[in-house]
This record gives C-alpha cells, sequence and structure tokens, in this order.
C-alpha cells in the first residue's frame, strides 16, 4: 500500500537504523498531508530527514517568508536575519526549513561559536524571493527556484526575476535533478544540506535536510549523492537550498504550539537566516 496516497491525520515520524532493527514512533502533529521520516546510516555516518508534502491537499499552503523588517527602505538591503523557528512563529505556519542563501552586513561565514550570524543583522538574498506576489529579492544570474503559481501548482525552474503569474519564490545555487537525471557537479565536498525536489506529476514535494560536519555520526552529502538521494525519493527535478549551519528542518507541536526542531544545526543552535520555506496547514 503507498502511504502517500492514504489520507494522513498526523505528522508521522520514522526513524531507520541501518542495523538489526528499525524504530518507529508516530507524533500527533496535526498536518494532514506530510509524511516526514529520519534515517541514520553507517557507511559513511549519515544522519538525514525527509518530509514528503501532498500538493493536493487543498489545506496545506506553501509560503516564503523573509527574517525582520527591511532595514534601510530603497537601500542595498533587503532584511534582517531571524531564526526561521521565530519566522514560523509569526507566519503562523506548522512546519519550517531554511531558504535562500545570503550575506550579512559585515559577516563572514563561520561555524559553531565561530559563527557570526546573529537575528536583526542586514542581509539580503542572493537569488530571487517572491512572498504572496510581491518581488523583494532578484538576481543578477539566473539562478534555480522553486516555484507557487497563482494558480497554486509548483514548478522548479531558473530565473532571475519572478513572473507576473508567481506568487512564492525561493530560490538555491544549483539544479541537482533535471528530468530525472542527476545534474553532474565537480565538487565531491559533503555539507549539511536543504534540498528541495518535485515528482514527475508536481503533486508531491519532497524536502531533505542532511546533517553534517559531525565526524563519526554525519558527514553530510556531496551534490552527486544529494541528486541520487532525491531520485531515490522520487524526484524528477530537484534543488540545493542554503546549506551548513542554516540547515533546519522544524515542525510545531499539537500540544505546546511550540517548534521542535528535528535536526542538528552545526552551530549547536538554529542559525539566522533571511528567509524560510513555511507550511501552513487549515485548522478544523
Amino acid at each position: 500500500m503507498n502511504l502517500f496516497l492514504r489520507p494522513l491525520p498526523l505528522i508521522v515520524l520514522v526513524n531507520f537504523v541501518v542495523a538489526a532493527r528499525a524504530d518507529i514512533s508516530v507524533t500527533n502533529e496535526p498536518v494532514p498531508g506530510i509524511f516526514i521520516h529520519s534515517e541514520t546510516r553507517t557507511n559513511p555516518p549519515t544522519r538525514l530527514f525527509v518530509a514528503a508534502v501532498d500538493l493536493k491537499n487543498p489545506k496545506l499552503h506553501l509560503h516564503v517568508a523573509n527574517g525582520g523588517p527591511d532595514p534601510d527602505g530603497p537601500g542595498k538591503w533587503q532584511t534582517t536575519l531571524l531564526q526561521p523557528t521565530k519566522i514560523a512563529a509569526r507566519e503562523k505556519f506548522d512546519f519550517v526549513i531554511n531558504g535562500d542563501f545570503f550575506k550579512a552586513r559585515g559577516v563572514n561565514d563561520g561555524e559553531g561559536t565561530n559563527a557570526a550570524f546573529r537575528a536583526d543583522q542586514w542581509a539580503l538574498a542572493e537569488g530571487p524571493a517572491m512572498t504572496d506576489g510581491k518581488t523583494w529579492s532578484t538576481s543578477t544570474n539566473a539562478r534555480p527556484c522553486l516555484i507557487v503559481h497563482k494558480d497554486h501548482s509548483v514548478t522548479i525552474e531558473t530565473l532571475t526575476n519572478p513572473a507576473a503569474d508567481d506568487w512564492e519564490v525561493i530560490g538555491g545555487n544549483v539544479i541537482l535533478v533535471r528530468d530525472g537525471v542527476i545534474v553532474p557537479h565537480a565538487s565531491k565536498v559533503r555539507h549539511p544540506r536543504t534540498v528541495v525536489g518535485l515528482d514527475g506529476t508536481g503533486t508531491k514535494l519532497t524536502i531533505l535536510v542532511v546533517d553534517g560536519r559531525k565526524p563519526g555520526i554525519a558527514v553530510g552529502m556531496s551534490y552527486d549523492e544529494l541528486a541520487a538521494e532525491m531520485i531515490r525519493l522520487g524526484c524528477k527535478d530537484a534543488l540545493n537550498l542554503d546549506g551548513g549551519g542554516s540547515s533546519v528542518m522544524a515542525v510545531r507541536e499539537s500540544t505546546t504550539g511550540q517548534f521542535k526542531i528535528l535536526n542538528e544545526p552545526t552551530d549547536g543552535r538554529e542559525r539566522a537566516v533571511v528567509n524560510v520555506l513555511g507550511i501552513s496547514a487549515d485548522k478544523p
């Protein structure tokens, strides 16, 4: 039986351990149409989190949201950094991942205690970004984007500027899978990653977050490894979003209303980012 096609009254968290057993747990997260599982592997050490989203479910809504307010109006900077779960709480999302690559004023990238990204820092997205039909970031060079159109269809396209029929747009840096085929990349470096992909019908969105930079526990994935994983998960097209210390997947707990981060960000805490991809669900 295909679990994805069943009506899902709950978020399901399934932990697969590549060993002699598989641990399974079910939560009471009331987000119908989202199926989440995690996997831990040993060769190489890998830990990943997968969310399959039923885009046919009319009660689920995809959104792109920026961090804080625009700090300089018509100036260079577009928004201020903010933690994904804080953005999600503000926007009343039920699920959230980090989004676009970004630059912050006067900040160099770093990891762990050396990470200098903090909330309220002036920032800009490096790729196209649109929220509720309003474009707030464009790109000189075409970049791959996940696009929610005004007719609610979802596509992956490469562009510099959102089009007139787009409603939500979030950008990445490279295409990993195109028409069911791996797009090869020269870089073989493994990092923590956040990836989105679509099946051939455009009705199933797969979201993958991979932990990394944890020797012996989770080494991350290269672009080619990500592409193979997304094909295994049924994707026809897939693109890479921002990763490293920004990679995060979180869901709202129904009992507390608070967000639970499923993976382990490499900074040891949730990193403030420029924007997020969130999912909200209509409440009964």
